[in-house]
Order: C-alpha cells, then sequence, then structure tokens
C-alpha cells in the first residue's frame, strides 16, 4: 500500500478558460500542490466549509454530518487515494468501523465539517500532483490573494 501525506485545502477557485472549479491541497510535509477538479456543487460545499458559513437549511454534507454524529461514527480519516481513467478516488476511515469508498469532494467537504485529517497517496501525489518550490511564493501568494477575494456563492448556478 502507498505511503499518504497529509494535505491542507488552499481553496477552492474556477480554472479559466475551461471554467471549471477546482479545489487546491498542498502536501504539509512538501512541496507538492495537489489540484481536484470538482462541480459547483461541491466547490460550494468545500468554500462553505472552509468559511464557516452555517446555511439556513443544512447542505447534503452537513446533513451528513449530523447523521453521522448522531449513529456515533467518527470520521477518523479521509485518503485520497488514486487517480485512474481521468477520474479521482477517495475513502472515508471511521473509527472501529468500516471505510467507505467516496468522491474526493464529499470526502473533503465532509472532513473539513468533521475536523478529520486529509492524506494524499504518494502515487497520487508523484500522478497528479504540482511542484511549486518555496521560492515561488509569488504564484502562491496570487492563488490567495484570489481566494481572499471570492465568496462561496460566486459558485452557484
Amino acid at each position: 500500500m502507498s505511503e499518504f501525506h497529509l494535505v491542507e485545502v488552499m481553496g477552492v477557485r474556477v480554472e479559466m478558460p475551461s471554467n471549471q472549479p477546482i479545489v487546491l491541497l498542498k502536501e504539509l510535509d512538501g512541496v507538492r500542490y495537489l489540484p481536484i477538479w470538482l462541480g459547483a456543487v461541491e466547490a460550494t460545499a468545500i468554500a462553505f466549509a472552509q468559511q464557516e458559513v452555517v446555511p439556513p437549511r443544512p447542505l447534503t454534507h452537513d446533513l451528513f454530518k449530523d447523521v453521522l454524529g448522531h449513529l456515533g461514527a467518527n470520521l477518523k480519516t479521509v485518503y485520497l487515494t488514486e487517480l485512474k481513467d481521468g477520474i479521482f478516488y477517495a475513502q472515508l476511515n471511521f473509527e472501529n468501523g468500516p471505510t467507505v469508498s467516496a468522491r474526493p469532494s464529499d470526502a473533503i467537504a465532509l472532513a473539513l465539517r468533521m475536523g478529520a485529517p486529509i492524506l494524499a497517496s504518494e502515487d497520487l501525489l508523484d500522478q497528479a500532483g504540482i511542484e511549486i518550490p518555496d521560492q515561488s511564493d509569488d504564484e502562491v501568494e496570487r492563488f490567495k490573494e484570489f481566494l481572499d477575494q471570492i465568496n462561496p456563492e460566486d459558485f452557484l448556478g
């Protein structure tokens, strides 16, 4: 089995010219970034969780978190496992329980809501990761500035 690395969610943005939302994750013990393309609904769910926006009624990931809480299921970790035929795969790992296959966007949105660590496999980072050495902080800063200027609502509709 592949080694896993802790990653953090840098944020979501819309990639141009495709107008496709992506979530960008950064390897904490290295210089690789992992962009994962996702749908607008999932981008909104991740952005809401990052910005601690509480909608008037629970969104799907909020509902799932509440259900898991009532069932006493604790999300231990989320693994972003592989990229196969252009599709990213993830797995939810529960304490004293099963592992459940999930889309990375759903897994990330749930992990952010439940405070669970997100880990990416070495294989996935090798295959889809982008190296941005520390000395090229300009690009990261531009991305962070972009994230500061957007709202979760930008991904709706």
